[in-house]
């Protein structure tokens, strides 16, 4: 079975879980009975409880009604302190916090850069550097958080990730020769760890063009989560339909990668050019 990765003790999300099951014993209330007053399902309750799923602020409010000022806990302040965690703008957390510390295999498709999993520090910068309006500070807190999402890699049992991206990737200019030479040559050296996958995707491939996804399988037969890119934020949902139709453009830019070792060739020659 599959190791669940362990979770920081002091943060303000396993203090909710903790809290939340304490007064529900307290109560003498079911799983069951506390999902029905919060109107979600007795899985979501337990996986709350587990610090494995974000509290959405509904769900904060509703169980400070269920409980009162029960032992002075406030979930909405608890909740509060969850979404003030610097670095990751607010659609995004529940991916970064809920799904990637506990997913299996990530599948990806990136068409204009490197996946964010596997950026370097300085590539990440560059990036991050040129949004609009954005601050220096912001711009730390934006890197620091990318670096710590990559900790899920260093897990005592990682997940496996599959990872596609477009050849243009390679070329395109993201702060300088030294930075790419970097960034390329961290690519090749991730690529060598067990279960790490990078495919490089022909340009030609059209199926690719609608924009980068990721593809989270969980544990405990969960469904399958997507993640799909938007202009201004990602959409992130676990419905079918949807998913299935990821699914289906994965496989058919799939068809368009290299394979693995002709991959790999084409980012060292790749890494070459940039002097």
């Amino acid at each position: 079975m599959e190791a669940v990765p362990s979770i920081n003790p002091d943060s303000p999300r396993v203090r909710f879980g903790a809290e939340m099951r304490r007064l529900r014993e307290a109560a003498e209330l079911s799983q069951a009975a506390v999902a029905a007053r919060l109107g979600c399902t007795q899985t979501q309750v337990s996986r709350l409880e587990k610090a494995n799923r974000t509290p959405s602020r509904s769900d904060a409010e509703r169980l400070d009604l269920l409980f009162g000022a029960s032992g002075d806990v406030s979930f909405t302040r608890l909740y509060e302190r969850i979404v003030a965690q610097p670095g990751n703008p607010p659609w995004f957390r529940s991916w970064a916090e809920e799904i990637e510390p506990t997913l299996l295999v990530l599948r990806s498709w990136d068409p204009l850069l490197v996946p964010g999993l596997l950026q370097t520090e300085a590539y990440a910068r560059h990036i991050f550097s040129h949004g609009p309006r954005i601050t220096a500070e912001e711009v730390d807190e934006r890197v620091e958080a990318r670096m710590r999402r990559q900790r899920v890699l260093d897990r005592q049992e990682p997940p496996m990730l599959l990872m596609l991206l477009d050849e243009g990737v390679l070329f395109r200019r993201i702060g300088g020769p030294e930075v790419m030479r970097e960034q390329l040559g961290h690519l090749l050296e991730m690529a060598q760890r067990p279960g790490l996958f990078v495919q490089v995707v022909d340009p030609e491939c059209v199926a690719g063009l609608a924009g980068a996804f990721m593809i989270a399988e969980l544990p405990n037969g969960q469904p399958d989560v997507v993640s799909s890119d938007s202009p201004t934020q990602a959409h992130i949902t676990s419905d079918r339909d949807v998913v299935a139709a990821i699914w289906q453009r994965y496989e058919a830019i799939r068809l368009w990668a290299y394979p693995e070792r002709v991959s790999l060739q084409k980012i060292e020659e790749a890494r070459r050019t940039w002097i």
